[in-house]
């Protein structure tokens, strides 16, 4: 993951950089109020996402709507990812020094600037939908695209929305268009805040286990690339796209123009968010009312990353911020329930039980439309609403009858008598 950096130019919208010499053109100097106030912004933007993406999560375990299922990262997944991570973080260096970045800035921008409207329309939703006039109407719309005809149809794009959604993606251009023309910095940080919001919500551990492995391969792939070579650096200062939080230090002295920043990835915001939204689920799950295992690894987060900013500052040299975050947000809550006897508790728990779990599982959703008893008929061709058999007692016949075709007991009586 991209790493916490002092003094790190941004390259402007034409692709031109500045020194990476103390990362400024001209070796700005910055003020200690500027470097603290950078230093304090980043961290306020990193708990944002983590804080608010948690909470989100655990509506999206116990949402029904399809579309906000949140995606499981398994154990296989977790041994993978720094494997796929290392060779995409090699293939970007390889394109930055083979071709121009200065196009392939422009097509990652292109890229970035659908899925930044498409995320900072989704954490916006909630916000939304409490300021919505009530008095206003809320028309619902649905853009749909299909391949065939006849029975071989088949859904490519099936899409519903609403106004209020519609008001969310009018804004959300907005910002994306001021990003894609001025490549600004709070332009950049709106996207890159969303995407790490959005991670943290709908990337789920599926337990503590597999935290552990994901934390433990990404802790070793953070350092490898800072320390070992110089890819991590050269590429997250050349890549041109909202994956990563900056900050001027020379706001007091320039404004809004500033130009000489402060960075921090998203990577290190969404790996130890997910982890950190799993033991707030895991709190939940215990019913106690308490949040012990959230606030502790919350308070562990905050510390590792003032820890690795206070070294940054201290030795002038980029550093791998999962070096000091995976300690933290592991050894704290693991200390903690091994201090309360909850350890065998918290590694059993497994938060995909959590998701739907009387549902089943469909990789395709019906398409329901007509009359209340094609409804009906699509949701038993799925088996979504077969009853459960169970074994009946005459007096639950007698309760599931009609009055008028209810034998009454004198009836049965005579019937028996008559056997």
């Amino acid at each position: 993951m991209a790493d916490v950096e002092q003094n790190v130019a941004v390259p402007d919208a034409a692709g031109n950089g500045s020194d990476a010499v103390n990362g400024t053109a001209g070796r700005f100097v910055s003020s200690p109020e500027g470097t603290a106030l950078a230093y304090g912004s980043l961290l306020f933007m990193a708990l944002l996402p983590i804080f608010f993406g948690a909470l989100r999560s655990v509506g999206c375990s116990k949402s029904k709507n399809a579309s906000d299922m949140p995606e499981t990262i398994t154990s296989r997944d977790a041994a993978r990812f720094p494997i796929i991570a290392s060779c995409t973080l090699f293939g970007l260096y390889l394109f930055f020094k083979i071709f121009s970045q200065e196009y392939i800035n422009l097509l990652l921008s292109m890229y970035f600037f659908v899925l930044g409207i498409l995320a900072l329309s989704h954490t916006m939703s909630p916000f939304m939908c409490r300021v919505f006039p009530a008095n206003l109407p809320n028309k619902q719309y649905q853009l749909l695209f299909t391949q065939g005809s006849g029975e071989s149809k088949e859904e490519i794009v099936n899409y519903e929305f609403d106004t209020k959604d519609l008001i969310c993606l009018g804004i959300s251009s907005v910002v994306g268009v001021w990003y894609v023309l001025k490549k600004h910095w709070i332009a950049n940080n709106l996207f890159g805040l969303a995407f790490a919001l959005n991670g943290v919500e709908l990337l789920h551990l599926n337990n503590v286990s597999t935290g552990c492995i994901l934390l433990g391969g990404l802790f070793v792939y953070d350092v490898f690339w800072v320390f070992g070579t110089n890819v991590m650096v050269t590429v997250a200062k050349s890549f041109e796209a909202p994956i990563k939080l900056v900050f001027p230090q020379d706001l007091l002295e320039k404004g809004l123009d500033a130009s000489n920043f402060a960075m921090l990835g998203l990577g290190d915001i969404v790996i130890p968010g997910i982890f950190i939204a799993l033991l707030l689920r895991f709190d939940v799950s215990l019913k106690k009312n308490t949040r012990t295992y959230f606030y502790t690894s919350f308070l562990a987060y905050i510390f590792g990353l003032g820890l690795t900013i206070f070294v940054m500052h201290t030795f002038k040299h980029a550093q791998p911020a999962l070096l000091y975050l995976v300690p933290a947000c592991v050894g704290f809550p693991v200390l903690l329930a091994l201090f309360k006897g909850e350890l065998t508790e918290m590694f059993s728990y497994d938060s995909s039980d959590e998701v739907l779990p009387h549902t089943p599982r469909l990789t395709h959703f019906p398409t329901v439309s007509g009359s209340p008893s094609s409804l009906a008929n699509s949701m038993q061709s799925f088996g979504l609403s077969t009853p459960r058999r169970r074994r009946h007692t005459p007096s639950d016949i007698y309760e599931e009858s009609s009055p008028e075709e209810a034998p009454s007991k004198e009836e049965v009586t005579e019937s028996d008598k008559d056997k």
